[in-house]
């Protein structure tokens, strides 16, 4: 299909990729590959590299499965919806962004490790900002249809509040004094990691 979310386009088949054990956010690797054979046999495979996992499906030129009529129609609402589609891609990418970063950072948090985040916090400022990324987090679960501003705004809030408590805990490590520590995700890192999203943050597919 033409339109920006799967939902909207046409299902030609669909498989699950099983057995994956449970994993960080960000951590899985799926390869996803598509070929198309000169008989117009449409093979889509998926493997997870870590474990190796792998699944494929096979997708035959049935001429019937629409119709030049409907094949129209599938056009003609893509350009009809043209804008709303946009509107959705970018809300969606927000949405991203906002619990991609949240979720490095609550990734950060977890690391004791010697050049850790979590080893150069108090136990004050570690309580901190974990509660605000809970409260952040139950706001994206409660508001998964909010809007593009919205997104924009919880992210600042949030950067806002750990960015002074990052500064400092930088100063502490004698990296300066700015920027943030190493494994903190910045806003201009909070892209969505390639993989799969675990099963506390489902990211919408726009494409």
């Amino acid at each position: 299909g033409e339109r920006s979310m799967t939902r909207d386009c046409n299902s030609l088949g669909s498989f699950n990729l099983t057995g994956i054990p449970k994993m960080p956010r960000g951590q899985p690797q799926v390869e996803v590959t598509f070929d198309v054979s000169a008989d117009g046999i449409l093979s889509v495979s998926a493997v997870e590299k870590s474990t190796g996992k792998a699944e494929e499906i096979k997708i035959t030129n049935d001429k019937g499965r629409l119709s030049d009529a409907e094949i129209e129609a599938m056009l003609a609402d893509a350009e009809k919806y043209k804008a709303e589609d946009e509107a959705n891609r970018i809300r969606v990418e927000a949405k991203n962004a906002l619990e991609n970063y949240a979720y490095g950072l609550k990734s950060s948090l977890a690391d004791e490790g010697e050049q850790g985040l979590a080893s150069k916090l108090s136990t004050a400022d570690k309580d901190a900002v974990t509660a605000k990324l809970n409260e952040i987090m139950a706001w994206c679960d409660a508001n998964i249809n909010a809007e593009k501003e919205e997104y924009e705004q919880k992210q600042g809030e949030l950067e806002e509040f750990v960015s002074p408590i990052l500064q400092q805990a930088a100063a502490g490590g004698g990296e300066g004094g700015t920027g943030a520590p190493g494994g903190v995700p910045s806003a201009s890192t909070a892209a969505p990691p390639a993989g799969v999203p675990d099963e506390a943050s489902p990211i919408e597919e726009i494409d």
